[in-house]
């Protein structure tokens, strides 16, 4: 067990006594952390399960007694920060505890007014780093999120994020009520309702002090990175940042539902190469957004076997859909879901995305993406990995060239690919002329493309 103790336990006078009483009486060994060691966790937390990619991100969590910020990329954070501001810690000092009227705007302006004196020595070191974006990792933040989400009018949304103006309406709406009311507001957590408007003093000064428009929200932050401190401490685990969050996600997945790995990542592999070698040729206008969201959902492609092999793609939709994969927005994984849905039988329909939330485009790339899967499906039929590898080599108005290298005998294969000839066509209006080349028996397949632990590593993660 991994126990830490956090503001209240450093700033306790009789933190002492209480680390003895839980050692001796719990048989728990805790361990005071400071605060910037609490930034690092969090930080930890959340860069472990969220993709920043190559992007710089400023993580706030605000806590009761403290508030931690972070700056880092995916792998590396670059800047710590422990503050003395927490919605409890703001909630003590200004309000008393039979204290239930409605907030004016002048006891705000000097809660806010404080959060900026407090914030003050700090801003410095961290206006000295740039970031693309902003995640908040906290309860509050979070409840501030869903509470913009129930009383505005769908403005925010957990793509959108919640803007810097949202946070400043839902805090007049909190501050015009009395704190019974405040706790029946849509989308709060009546436990919060007393701390609430201190959370979001703090918040709405902070993004106003560093320049943030908008802020996402996550559950990941200390105990996740707890988890992920914990596991770069032991030699026999690989180092978590040697592979993206997302692909961690969604191999922890595709081994929960006990898939075939090899038959995933030969069909992913072949994926990646009809949509790198079709974009090369003018087959598609796709670029490293969609391909991701193919090499996942083709890992995937086969988690609803584990429900029955009967309707398996079904099954799968439903498990992508409905589970809270890291990583990836609602939209991404409803695509996602998609693409493997249609990996066999009837290819999507019109009015199956009539009313889902999906960006204009998205039909198109969901019925060209599941097509590219519906062909790397095909070119392993027998689960054998006898197709090597499959490229486009050229394009026409009429025509696209497929190169296929296979080694032995794989009938299934080539008439697995004549078979999605048709609706090859129906999808890029060219028809599909296939080449067949025979590799060597023992040629290997070198992977030097991304998806290094879906594509390459078969050990555990």
């Amino acid at each position: 067990m991994v126990a830490v103790a956090t503001s209240a336990a450093r700033e306790a006078r009789n933190r002492n006594v209480l680390l003895n009483r839980l050692r001796h009486e719990a048989g728990i060994d805790v361990r005071i952390i400071s605060g910037r060691d609490e930034a690092r966790l969090i930080y930890m937390g959340v860069a472990t399960g969220i993709q920043i990619g190559e992007k710089q991100a400023v993580i706030i969590d605000i806590g009761g007694g403290s508030t931690e910020i972070a700056i880092g990329g995916q792998h590396t954070s670059c800047h710590l920060e422990s503050l003395l501001l927490g919605s409890i810690r703001l909630t003590n000092l200004f309000f008393s505890r039979d204290d239930e009227k409605p907030v004016t705007k002048k006891k705000y302006a000097r809660i806010r007014d404080h959060v900026r004196e407090v914030i003050v020595p700090a801003l410095p070191g961290l206006s000295s780093h740039q970031f693309d974006i902003a995640i908040g990792s906290s309860g509050t933040i979070i409840n501030l999120s869903e509470i913009a989400m129930k009383t505005g009018e769908g403005i925010t949304t957990p793509e959108t994020g919640l803007s810097r103006s949202e946070l400043a309406r839902v805090a007049a709406l909190l501050c015009s009520l009395p704190l019974p009311a405040r706790r029946k507001v849509p989308g709060i957590n009546p436990e919060r309702g007393d701390i609430i408007i201190c959370g979001a003093a703090i918040l709405e000064t902070l993004m106003e002090a560093l320049s943030i428009d908008r802020i996402f929200s996550t559950q990941r932050g200390l105990q996740d990175g707890l988890l992920a401190d914990y596991l770069t401490r032991m030699e026999e685990v690989p180092l978590i940042d040697s592979v993206s969050p997302r692909e961690r996600s969604v191999l922890q997945l595709a081994r929960s539902c006990g898939i075939n790995e090899h038959h995933a990542r030969t069909v992913a592999r072949l994926a990646q190469e009809l949509f790198s070698s079709g974009k090369q040729c003018g087959l598609h206008a796709y670029s490293s957004p969609e391909e991701e969201l193919l090499v996942y959902a083709t890992f995937l492609h086969d988690v609803g076997s584990f429900i029955s092999y009967h309707n398996h793609h079904i099954h799968s939709y439903y498990v992508i859909r409905n589970t809270d994969i890291p990583g990836f927005l609602p939209r991404e994984l409803l695509m996602m879901a998609f693409i493997a849905r249609y990996h066999r039988k009837k290819p999507p329909k019109k009015r199956t995305f009539a009313v889902l939330p999906l960006e204009a485009g998205d039909r198109e790339r969901i019925r060209v993406l599941s097509a590219l899967l519906r062909m790397a499906e095909s070119l392993d039929r027998s689960h054998a990995g006898l197709i090597r590898h499959a490229r486009f080599l050229s394009t026409s108005p009429t025509g696209a060239v497929l190169e296929i290298t296979a080694v032995g005998e794989c009938q299934l294969e080539l008439s697995g690919i004549e078979n999605e000839a048709d609706h090859f066509g129906r999808v890029f209006g060219k028809t599909l002329i296939t080449r067949i080349v025979t590799a060597d028996l023992e040629e290997l397949h070198e992977w030097t493309g991304n998806y290094p632990a879906l594509l390459t590593h078969p050990g555990k993660m």
